[in-house]
This record gives structure tokens, C-alpha cells and sequence, in this order.
């Protein structure tokens, strides 16, 4: 044939007659033998299943168990320093040798713990309750690390008590003071394992201040000459020392030096009138006065004093006035609207020997300064008392 095939063609395949159409026919199915058995449980996946279910439930435990304890280490600054506050005092001295102002804390019986560095050879000593009261003190003793302990007379307030047993090593704590302007505060210092160091958040008024723990509980206390030099002194030594029958205290002395001196810091009246330019302008005049007769610069004081009573109190009368005299709290109360005068109430600390004191050491006065210009400024031309001295812990 043409296309190559060869010339008989084979026959018709024949197709038995019933048989299915191709698409009818199935594929031979092979025999399979026996059905297998079920297979079993794998033992392994379940060990494998329950030990990762063991490792959340464990991992999970521990990560609520490192949270609770965090949080137990943690303190509330606001929490502490309202159920510490009502223990922490203001103290205020005319010393020999001391810098006349820090803060302290009552332990018990009126005994308040302080920096030594505040009281050294005092002729006086008071503390300022939170609440403004003012209680005299005496000093007891003092310590070689620089604690001292002083004895308030009529000081009623809740003492603060030391834990029976040390903090823990990452347990936060606080220290709380006062500002120079007596204002009392609190500021967290971190834990014994990693501190805040103490000159960030220092200041001289703050020496003698309390360290506490998330309890309230007293468990250091700082001290230092300096705020620069420091540091606080632990538990296990305060324990000796507000102990019944104290350990590692030396009786203190009285100082008895003629001219004694308080805190130098400067100070201002508050403005207990309309902060008008006038009232401004007559704060910051009897600011440096007040200022001045405490640091006992009494050449400085001159010019603040008008012609007429520049002549009439000379300087060394000026200092044989103020030996032993250190000025705190003032406050202005009334001005006259043409700056004629002004009246101001202030304590003034003073050694009980001094000339008049009468055996006390602290009074309060309600002054009034009588003012004229002088070259274009404010000055004293004459004070006089608008109320009798009466004594501070009256």
C-alpha cells in the first residue's frame, strides 16, 4: 500500500459477546493477605507531651513566683513617707563647731537620732515637729561614725522601730529629710545591692535623715561632715545605740564658746500678703537681713540699716546682740500699702545663758520694721516689738 503499511490487513479483533465497554472494565485488584494489626499508643509522644506540658506549668510558676517577688522588694514612696513623716524632725542648733541644722528621727521616749555633724558643742538645740510645733532638746551622746543621739523634751509624736532582722540585699529603700526651706521629703536611694548614690539626691538639711524600708521600719540613718562625705550608718549599729542601756555612745558635751552660730543658709521670709513688686522688693530686703545677722556679718548687715539707726546701733552692739542668736521660720504678715512698714513674726534660737533668756533657748517674735528709701532702696530705719517675746514650745 501507499503509506507503507503492508498490503493484508489483519482481521477485527473480536470482543466476546456480554463483555463491558473499555471504560467499564476495572483494574485486576491484587490480594492483599492478611489485615494488619492496630497500631498501638506512642508512648514516647505522650512522655514527650507531658514533659512540655510540665515546662509551661514550671516556667509559668517561676515567672509568677520572680514577679511576686519583685514586687515585694519594691517600695511606695508615698505610702512610706505618709506612715513615716509624723517621726521625722527638723533640727536646729546654735553649736560651737556644728553646721546647726539637719533632719532626725524619733526612736522612743523622746530620744531622737541624728548627724553629729549638726550638734557638735551646741549651747542649744530644738526640734521642729512636722506639724510646726517646736520641742527643746539636749544632746545625750555621740557616736564615732557620727550619730547622735538627743533627748526632746515634750515631744509626743509615733516612733519609728527598727525590723528585728536585716533587709534583704535587693530590698528598695528611702531616705526622707528636709529641704533647706523645711520642707520635708522623700526620695528612694535604691537597695544595698545596687544604691542610688547619695549626693543625687542630698542636701545639708538632709543629714541625720532616716533610711526605711517598704514598712516604714528604721534601718539606717545618714550622716556625713559634709554632703559630699555621706553615708549611712546600718542597722546593726543602730541597734547599739537606742538600745535600753546604749552601746558605742560617748556623753555629749555642751559647747561653751561666746559666739555661737546656726545654720548658714540663706533664708527668706514667706509671703503672707499680695505679692505685689512692693511686698517682692521688702522679702528680699529682710531675706539679707535675716541672713546676714545668722551667718554674723554684721559689717554686711550696714548698709541695710538707715543713716539714723546706722548711728544709733553700732556694729559691735549689733554683735553683742546676736552672740548666740540663729533666725528661722519667718513669715511676712502685713505691709503697708506706701512701704512704710512692715511686719514680720520669726523664732530666734539663743544659749539659755545668753543676756536675758531666763533659762530658755528659744523665742518667738512678732516684730515690726519701720522702712525709708535710701538712695532708691528699702531700708530698716527702726523695730519695734507688736507682741511680747513668747518662748517657741509654748
Amino acid at each position: 500500500m501507499e503509506d507503507g503499511r503492508s498490503g493484508t490487513p489483519r482481521p477485527p479483533r473480536r470482543v466476546p459477546a456480554g463483555a463491558g465497554t473499555l471504560t467499564q472494565l476495572e483494574a485486576p485488584s491484587r490480594s492483599s493477605g492478611a489485615t494488619p494489626p492496630p497500631r498501638g499508643p506512642w508512648i514516647f509522644g505522650r512522655i514527650l507531651a507531658g514533659l512540655l506540658v510540665l515546662i509551661v506549668i514550671v516556667a509559668g510558676g517561676a515567672g509568677a513566683g520572680w514577679f511576686i517577688r519583685q514586687e515585694s522588694l519594691q517600695l511606695n514612696t508615698d505610702e512610706v513617707l505618709k506612715s513615716v513623716g509624723p517621726s521625722v524632725v527638723r533640727v536646729l542648733a546654735s553649736t560651737c563647731a556644728g553646721s546647726g541644722e539637719a533632719s532626725g528621727v524619733l526612736i522612743d521616749n523622746g530620744r531622737i537620732l541624728t548627724a553629729t555633724s549638726a550638734v557638735e558643742e551646741p549651747r542649744s538645740i530644738v526640734v521642729v515637729m512636722p506639724d510646726g510645733r517646736i520641742r527643746r532638746a539636749n544632746l545625750l551622746g555621740t557616736s564615732t561614725d557620727g550619730v547622735a543621739v538627743l533627748q526632746s523634751i515634750g515631744f509626743d509624736g509615733e516612733p519609728l522601730h527598727l525590723p528585728p532582722t536585716n533587709p534583704e540585699p535587693k530590698a528598695e529603700r528611702a531616705l526622707v529629710g528636709y529641704t533647706a526651706a523645711g520642707k520635708q521629703v522623700i526620695n528612694a536611694i535604691g537597695s544595698a545591692a545596687d544604691p542610688t548614690a547619695l549626693g543625687e539626691v542630698m542636701n545639708a538639711a538632709k543629714l541625720g535623715g532616716p533610711v526605711v524600708d517598704k514598712s516604714g521600719g528604721l534601718i539606717g540613718l545618714v550622716v556625713g561632715d559634709t554632703v559630699q562625705a555621706s553615708t549611712i550608718v546600718g542597722l546593726d549599729k543602730l541597734r547599739g545605740y537606742v538600745a535600753p542601756a546604749p552601746t558605742g555612745l560617748t556623753v555629749g558635751a555642751g559647747g561653751t564658746c561666746e559666739q555661737s552660730h546656726g545654720s548658714q543658709a540663706a533664708i527668706a521670709p514667706v509671703l503672707q500678703v499680695a505679692n505685689t513688686p512692693l511686698a517682692v522688693e521688702v522679702q528680699k530686703m529682710l531675706a539679707s537681713y535675716l541672713t546676714l545677722e545668722n551667718r554674723q556679718d554684721f559689717a554686711a548687715l550696714r548698709p541695710l540699716y538707715s543713716p539714723r539707726l546706722a548711728r544709733s546701733l553700732s556694729e559691735e552692739q549689733d554683735r553683742a546682740k546676736h552672740l548666740t542668736s540663729y533666725f528661722f521660720g519667718p513669715k511676712l504678715t502685713d505691709l503697708a500699702a506706701d512701704g512704710s512698714y512692715a511686719r514680720m513674726s520669726y523664732n530666734v534660737l539663743f544659749a539659755p545663758t545668753a543676756t536675758g533668756a531666763a533659762g530658755q533657748n528659744c523665742s518667738r517674735l512678732d516684730t515690726k520694721f519701720e522702712l525709708v528709701r535710701s538712695k532708691g532702696k528699702l531700708v530698716i530705719d527702726r523695730t519695734s516689738p507688736m507682741a511680747p517675746a513668747i518662748p517657741c514650745d509654748s
